[in-house]
């Protein structure tokens, strides 16, 4: 299979989600300074618990619940609706998002708040003339809305695990959407750069693009009808946001969007129900790696690339060998070419799970794998389990996600990244939030080659995604790193990096999540501009990556690591994260 990797588009928007485990063998328009630095960065730590997220105000939220006596699942949900006021590009209750959660005995569960189709969804939903749309066309509007899922992921996780009152833990976020906050350097250059779906609504218009031009960086932003919903959700529960007059309003926005009006009604919303689902384990090296299931092909895929990786001594060609790099991408290209191929949503397709984590099958896929040449093409596999034959589906763009770690005095991990898929997501504004466009995470075409595409879209279905919020052990059993990302279907290659930088290069992992960027799906391979791994591409091209070339940096990875048994935070430098303790 050879992928289409479109360069530019990647630029522009790719870098702009109680059971057991179980257990298997564009430059923006105005330029400001990122965070601080790794070098800068404080190495926070805390016995009492950790927070890490994507923007310090968020931080803070969940460190004040933690401070309030919340466990690590109120401060974690906390974090989430933070981020929603301070972060609207990237997440919220508009959207959906997967957790992976430790109660503090070393038994990850997950949970799914992924969006669904509305029922009357069919596989040709982006089909116009016989051809699929492209992805600007189909973005914005209401036939990319899918149902959103964060607040029943909230309820249900929070029912079976939290400590505080509900409404205590969305205080936090009322106060800054009503007492305002002040716009980031991300937040003004994502306005400027969010033609189509920034400015859609004009709510929206009128909130983050006053007097016409996008909200100025140190401007302050009042959200006082985000803080009316919250209230509304923190007063009534979960039927407060599915029924009733929040409900009306999302219909109503989709159906009369003023660019693709589409079929998402009342009752869609009203069926909506987050599922909790087995965590996918399996083991590298002596490490213990946990994280998210089909429909995220998160799990099955950073485990394919580290397993993969299993018989080359890593730790000799370090970050600074391309020999490293060279064999860190051509797993990544093995990897991906099943996920196309195998994962979608398991209540409509069979995902061959346990195969596509077999550590035999990963052997072999392994084997094809030089450290001194590159692999001519890299096609998908027969893993053990394969019952049906889907054609792949190439690979999509996603922009509008951020992810979170937080851990308590008492052990429990909350590792969960939320997203609305593209920035500003479908552009749609409801009630001061924004609306998801996850459905175009779904394939576009239904078919390709005479076969059905495993990802198509179905009434009801969730979308396959990339994100990917894992939990690490040490041989110990103890937690080793909680890892996830904000990148589209770069975040597993961020997590797996992260990984690679802590177990096998020895790094912390503030070390393993500044590295540089290397992404390698299909055909070409894709460096970060402006480090070291730039100057490397003559090196890759000696060793066969003809299509070898940059791409920006914009990316954004959190993480809590244990190091002597306290929790320390690390945040991306290339975002505005910060580590909070409480």
């Amino acid at each position: 299979m050879k992928m289409r990797v479109l360069c530019p588009l990647l630029a522009a928007t790719l870098l702009a989600g109680c059971a057991a485990p179980v257990d298997l063998a564009s430059a923006p328009p105005q330029q400001a300074a990122p965070a601080a630095p790794a070098e800068q960065a404080p190495q926070a730590h805390h016995a009492g618990g950790m927070v890490s997220a994507a923007d310090r105000r968020a931080a803070d939220a969940g460190a004040r619940i933690l401070r309030e006596g919340g466990n690590a699942v109120d401060a974690g949900f906390a974090v989430l609706l933070a981020l929603n006021v301070v972060e609207p590009q990237s997440s919220g209750i508009g959207g959906g998002g997967f957790l992976v959660l430790d109660p503090g005995d070393g038994h990850p569960i997950a949970y799914d708040g992924r969006e669904t189709a509305p029922a009357a969804a069919t596989p040709d939903r982006f089909m116009r003339g016989g051809k699929p749309m492209a992805f600007p066309d189909a973005w914005p509007g209401g036939l990319s809305t899918g149902v959103p899922g964060t607040v029943a992921l909230m309820a249900l996780a929070h029912e079976k695990h939290g400590r505080l009152p509900w409404a205590q833990i969305f205080q936090p976020a009322i106060d800054l959407a009503r007492g305002g906050f002040e716009v980031t350097a991300r937040l003004h250059n994502t306005l400027a750069a969010a033609k189509l779906t920034g400015p859609l609504s004009a709510d929206a218009r009128a909130l983050f693009y006053p007097g016409g031009d996008p909200a100025p960086i140190g401007s302050t932003i009042r959200n006082p009808a985000f803080a009316a919903t919250l209230e509304r959700i923190a007063a009534d529960g979960r039927q407060a946001f599915y029924t009733g007059e929040n409900a009306a309003s999302i219909a109503q926005a989709v159906q009369t969007a003023p660019v693709n009006p589409a079929d998402l009604t009342v009752e869609d919303l009203g069926s909506y129900r987050a599922v909790e689902r087995d965590a996918v384990c399996g083991t590298y090296r002596v490490y213990r790696i946990c994280g998210m299931g089909p429909p995220s092909s998160g799990a099955t895929t950073v485990f394919a690339i580290l397993k993969q990786l299993e018989r080359f001594d890593m730790a000799a060609h370090g970050p600074d060998d391309p020999v490293g790099w060279h064999l860190f991408a051509e797993s990544q290209r093995l990897a991906y070419a099943d996920r196309e191929q195998y994962l979608a949503d398991p209540a409509y397709v069979q995902v061959p799970v346990k195969g596509l984590t077999d550590p035999a099958y990963l052997a072999r896929r392994s084997a094809l794998i030089d450290m001194g040449s590159t692999m001519a093409s890299a096609g998908a596999g027969t893993p053990p389990g394969t019952a049906l034959a889907f054609a792949p589906q190439p690979d999509q763009p996603e922009h509008g996600t951020s992810h979170f770690v937080v851990t308590d005095a008492d052990g429990m991990i909350v590792s969960e990244t939320s997203t609305i898929e593209a920035a500003f997501g479908s552009g749609l504004f409801v009630n001061g939030y924004y609306l998801n466009n996850e459905l175009t995470d779904f394939s576009r075409a239904p078919t390709a080659d005479g076969q059905p595409v495993a990802n198509r879209v179905e009434a009801g279905k969730r979308p396959r995604s990339s994100m990917s919020p894992t939990i690490v052990y040490g041989p110990d059993g103890k937690p080793r790193l909680a890892v996830g990302a904000a990148g589209g279907s770069t975040i597993i290659v961020q997590v797996a990096k992260a990984i690679i930088g802590v177990v096998d290069w020895n790094l912390s992992a503030q070390e393993a999540i500044a590295l540089p960027f290397l992404y390698s799906p299909g055909d070409t391979l894709l460096v970060e501009e402006g480090t070291e791994l730039e100057a490397m591409l003559p090196a890759f091209r000696a060793l066969g990556h003809t299509n070898a070339t940059t791409m920006p940096g914009r990316l954004k990875a959190n993480a809590v690591e244990w190091v002597d048994g306290q929790p320390v935070g690390a945040a991306d430098p290339r975002s505005e994260g910060a580590m909070v303790t409480p």
